[in-house]
């Protein structure tokens, strides 16, 4: 266990808003000035309505871009303009390509967007040239286009673009400021963290998070992390399932749900140990119960959610069920995006 850090919570309060008050936990030094939008500090929202039980949604979509990807990137843009290169390179289902483009620039780098062709929401795909990225399409899904950027940018070493995908460490160690945030805002730990599971950053992300605050001796107990994974795109609840060694690849993965629609998940590995050691599970949701998590979200809440997000809530519920959740426990929802990422899915299955 490492010696407890001086950081406190009070101090935290004073500090720079959203991902960086947390600063004295990220690996930084304090002499590299951050690539920032005020990202973070997103609200934690009571459920009242939408579902029967003791449940907040931490709504990602608050942040600048409107995703949870900010939290990565505001640290990962940091560490590349801090290196000089001469840009970013990254693969995206459309939220990392557009924060990607947004923090490039705001830094004064170039940006490199690759996307699997058809692939990407109209929302996301704006973002990005609206920021001025450089669109690659790509045949095939996430997995090719990741695919892409790892032989370019890694294999072959072009080192003038700078890749920001969520095998680069410092895109989890943003990530991971939700765990920080959701003790913050409830002077708790909730039972149980619900959380859509594409490329498997983020849930790993969040339990390095909870794991550092407990070290540390800030907390006094871990939550269980519960992963959900659309139907048609389920790798990981195949492997945890059969307790392979080896990922169980989905080769065409399928859901309504484009920002989780990926079958070669590159922190399959992280978040398989996230999961076991916090004695959660993996689980999937239908696209159907995806949508009916959208529309429940919006119409008794308020909060308006990409269909990724909404798997939390249909996951949440599933887990009540079988009983792998007390109903009365104290969960959070991970939503992690914007509504507006995805007007053609909204505009199509509520129409007016």
């Amino acid at each position: 266990m490492p010696a407890k850090t001086s950081f406190s919570w009070d101090k935290a309060r004073r500090r720079r808003f959203g991902v960086w008050r947390y600063r004295e936990l990220l690996p930084i030094n304090d002499d590299i000035e951050p690539v920032t939008m005020c990202e973070g500090g997103t609200p934690l929202i009571r459920v009242n309505r939408a579902v029967n039980g003791n449940v907040y949604v931490k709504f990602e979509g608050g942040n600048p871009t409107g995703s949870f990807k900010d939290r990565g990137m505001t640290v990962g843009v940091t560490i590349a303009k801090h290196l000089g290169v001469e840009g970013v390179v990254v693969a995206s289902t459309g939220n990392t390509a557009a924060s990607a483009a947004a923090y490039a620039a705001r830094a004064g780098l170039k940006c490199v967007v690759v996307l699997p062709r058809g692939g990407v929401a109209r929302g996301k795909l704006a973002q990005s040239l609206l920021h001025g990225a450089k669109i690659v399409e790509v045949d095939g899904v996430f997995d090719d286009a990741l695919e892409e950027v790892f032989t370019e940018a890694v294999i072959n070493g072009k080192r003038d673009l700078y890749p920001l995908n969520s095998y680069n460490p410092w895109r989890l160690e943003g990530q991971k400021t939700i765990a920080f945030e959701i003790v913050d805002e409830l002077s708790e730990v909730p039972e149980a963290v619900v959380v859509p599971v594409g490329n498997a950053g983020n849930i790993s992300a969040i339990w390095k998070g909870f794991k550092e605050l407990y070290n540390y001796g800030l907390i006094n107990k871990l939550p269980k992390m519960i992963g959900v994974q659309a139907e048609g795109a389920a790798p990981l609840v195949a492997t945890w399932k059969t307790g392979s060694n080896a990922l169980i690849e989905v080769e065409k993965p399928q859901t309504i749900a484009s920002a989780i629609r990926i079958g070669k998940p590159v922190n399959w590995l992280k978040a398989l140990n996230a999961v076991k050691e916090s004695g959660g599970v993996f689980i999937t949701v239908s696209d159907n119960e995806i949508l009916e998590g959208v529309k429940d979200l919006a119409r008794y809440e308020g909060i308006g959610v990409e269909p990724a997000s909404a798997a939390s809530l249909a996951g949440y519920r599933k887990a009540v069920e079988m009983g792998l959740i007390d109903r009365n426990g104290l969960a959070v929802l991970i939503a992690t995006g914007h509504a507006l990422k995805d007007p053609d899915t909204i505009t199509k299955y509520f129409s007016y």
